[in-house]
């Protein structure tokens, strides 16, 4: 039997399906279609030992200067580890991260901050669901003409303060 209260419950069920419907097929930033792809930097020939040496001795030299205690990661333009240091007294659980940051920027041909700005001020929250992605600074490109040859990622302090090590690690590459 249709009674009147099944009868508003279809109708509140109709209406809630339409405007769902309706705010699905609404555009939004997201749906843009940009003209160029963002990110387009091409991979070159990865960083050689000797170079990312150099990048490493800079920024844990500023780390050092600063006072703070980092881990600092080089990989290379395929994504592969190069050079590695952990500072005495650097706390342990960013090891892991000074890598991740690194392999990030790589893989994503983005600074990690931009993972960090799309989270914390876009609300693009499906960046996390990203395979190898981590959503916090101090992950930096290295260039050589243009041309990716690896990334910095070091950890251990505030973003901030990881991303200024990560930056004068960056400064040796000039």
């Amino acid at each position: 039997m249709f009674t009147p209260f099944r009868s508003s419950l279809l109708t509140l069920g109709l209406s809630l399906l339409t405007a769902t419907t309706a705010q699905a097929q609404a555009p939004t930033a997201r749906d843009a279609i940009p003209e160029k792809m963002p990110n387009h930097i091409l991979y070159g020939a990865p960083i050689s030992l000797e170079r990312a040496d150099a990048v490493l001795t800079a920024a844990i030299s500023e780390s050092k200067a600063r006072g703070w205690a980092m881990n600092c990661a080089v990989y290379d333009s395929g994504a592969n580890l190069v050079t590695f240091k952990r500072q005495d007294g650097a706390q342990l659980g960013s090891i892991d991260i000074s890598h991740h940051k690194a392999r990030t920027a790589v893989k994503y041909r983005r600074n990690t901050l931009a993972f960090e700005n799309g989270v914390q001020e876009g609300g693009n929250i499906y960046m996390l669901t990203l395979d190898d992605v981590i959503a916090s600074r101090g992950g930096n490109l290295l260039l050589d003409g243009g041309k990716i040859i690896g990334a910095i990622g070091c950890s251990g302090g505030t973003g901030s303060q990881d991303d200024v090590v990560s930056k004068a690690g960056i400064a040796a590459l000039k």
